[in-house]
């Protein structure tokens, strides 16, 4: 049934209305028939998903009963608060948006408008995002294509000065063995071309980068009219004001412990925000550019060697196309048959027999991911900052975890128990990634801990060391533990402890370096404490303001 309003809307809206009950079915589309919505209505499960696989709505809003299907809009469930068992189902599928019933007109409509609202906020951040990326993208790929330092530096800010939009970027290089003296500027039309280099701030520049360095940040300056500078960087302060920018961006950059340059980004008629995601990116792209410089540099003094790298590095990519395709090919396979399964090809499916193919289908998915993940790592380019964020029910997502994983554990004999959270823990973070992370480590105890052991996950609110509020996740085994001395090697690649490798344990040796990797691209902290014979215990600490 399709219910239309008597005006015309300036901007279409859809919802579909699904509610078993039909007095609240009937007054529930009015009410958003009434404020220019077109509505479709269904009273059964069937029905809603018959809607859901015909339509695209704008907003569902469905009663708790008929939660249970996958849907792609915002979805607004209808909840009967006094109702425990009701609340219950909400925690549980991990939705934070529901109502009252029966609602209010006046209320539901502005709902659904507030997350209609959102979820067009957040599609055209993504997309932002993603165009950002993909620019940015291009930067890396030119950087990555050529062996010659100058035109690595020129594609570094002739891109960053088109891609940002901005008035002037400078790139230079310090004195350093790896890299080669290199003083590179792009500048829009109509400005005159700045100086080569740094000048006699040099000096100074690098001290900031150091710093910069060694913490992991940018010097983002949005308004140079109102930003304090530190009693340090004075030097660099007034070099930046003699070129009177109105926002720019400080950027080192560097390898290993050390810095090898500094880029910087200049807007010189208005202010400007720069974003997580921007700074984020040009980092990662600022880390190509120094990976480039170093090889560049010993291309340059062992031309015999490069050329022998070149022949290795075809080997690996021609031995990576082949397992990309040796692995994704059966994957693929059985991904398209649990699909014709799920919708139902073979005939109808119960309900026990359904979840069971989630977990399938969820497992195949993490499968997928950590294939890619193995051939990312093998190509030395594991990219941190490509991540999704969004509000993540913590608690929802180790359940999912401990669900998946407790099969294998009971295998082994061993019991894995997810303690309540003290509290309703939401933070922004990637869920997807976060669940590989915990997947990795929940994995990694159970094939560590014998028989009749025991794993125990736990999350409460804590604050961060810097005092930022976060939240605690803990991993304890009652497992072999790990030697003292090799838990400082274990977040390396490829390592395995001694005592995985004398007792034959499988493994590759990447899980917790992946884990590592994602918690820091979070801006969290990844922590390990072990006893031999006693067991493990792994905290990760995420903000919960996410990355």
């Amino acid at each position: 049934m399709v219910i239309q309003a008597a005006e015309k809307s300036l901007v279409p809206r859809t919802a579909i209305v699904a509610d078993p009950d039909s007095t609240r079915l009937s007054a529930t589309a009015a009410a958003l028939a009434a404020a220019g919505f077109r509505v479709s209505t269904a009273s059964s499960p069937d029905g809603l998903a018959a809607l859901l696989e015909e339509h695209h709505p704008s907003i569902v809003v469905a009663d708790h009963s008929l939660a249970g299907l996958p849907v792609d809009a915002p979805l607004l469930l209808l909840i009967d608060l006094a109702d425990e068992s009701e609340a219950e189902i909400v925690r549980t599928l991990g939705m934070a948006d529901y109502i009252a019933k029966p609602a209010a007109p006046a209320e539901l409509v502005h709902r659904a408008d507030v997350l209609i609202s959102r979820a067009a906020q957040r599609s055209e951040a993504r997309q932002s995002a993603e165009r950002l990326r993909e620019k940015l993208r291009g930067v890396s790929a030119a950087v990555r294509g050529t062996h010659d330092p100058h035109q690595i530096s020129e594609y570094l800010v002739t891109g960053f000065g088109e891609t940002f939009g901005a008035d002037r970027v400078l790139f230079t290089t310090f004195d350093d063995d790896r890299v080669p003296r290199i003083a590179a500027e792009w500048h829009r039309p109509g400005l005159a071309p700045l100086p080569k280099g740094l000048g006699i701030q040099e000096s100074a520049a690098h001290r900031v980068a150091d710093r910069l360095w060694a913490d992991a940040e940018v010097l983002a300056v949005d308004d140079h009219r109102f930003h304090e500078w530190r009693p340090d960087d004075q030097e660099l302060a007034a070099w930046s004001a003699h070129m009177r920018p109105w926002a720019s961006a400080f950027v080192p950059v560097g390898e290993g412990k050390a810095t090898l340059g500094v880029i910087w980004i200049a807007q010189l008629e208005e202010p400007r925000v720069w974003t997580r995601t921007e700074i984020s990116l040009i980092q990662h792209v600022a880390g190509n550019v120094a990976y480039g410089l170093i090889q560049s540099h010993l291309m340059s003094a062992q031309q015999q060697v490069v050329k022998q790298l070149r022949q290795l590095d075809q080997a690996k990519t021609d031995f990576l196309a082949t397992v990309n395709h040796e692995l994704r090919t059966p994957l693929t396979s059985i991904s398209a048959y649990l699909d014709m399964i799920q919708d139902g090809v073979g005939g109808p499916v119960p309900a026990e027999v359904d979840r069971m193919l989630d977990i399938i289908v969820r497992n195949s998915e993490r499968l997928r991911r950590l294939i890619e993940d193995m051939l990312t790592v093998s190509r030395q380019d594991y990219d941190g900052a490509t991540l999704h964020p969004g509000p993540v029910q913590l608690g929802h997502t180790l359940q999912i975890v401990t669900v998946a994983l407790r099969p294998l554990a009971e295998l082994g004999d061993v019991t894995i128990l997810l303690e309540p959270c003290d509290c309703d823990a939401e933070i922004i973070a990637d869920e997807v990634q976060l669940e590989q992370v915990f997947t990795n480590l929940v994995s990694n105890a159970i094939k560590f801990t014998p028989r009749g052991g025991r794993i125990v996950v736990s999350c409460r609110f804590e604050p961060m060391t810097d005092g930022e509020p976060g939240v605690n996740v803990h991993v304890r085994d009652t497992g072999v533990g790990i030697p003292e001395e090799e838990i400082p090697h274990l977040f390396t690649r490829f390592f395995r402890a001694s005592n995985a490798t004398s007792t034959a344990v499988p493994g590759s040796g990447l899980g917790l370096a992946i884990a590592y990797d994602i918690i820091k691209a979070h801006r969290g902290f990844l922590a390990v404490s072990s006893e031999l014979g006693a067991g493990t215990t792994i905290t990760v600490q995420l903000p919960v303001s996410g990355p």
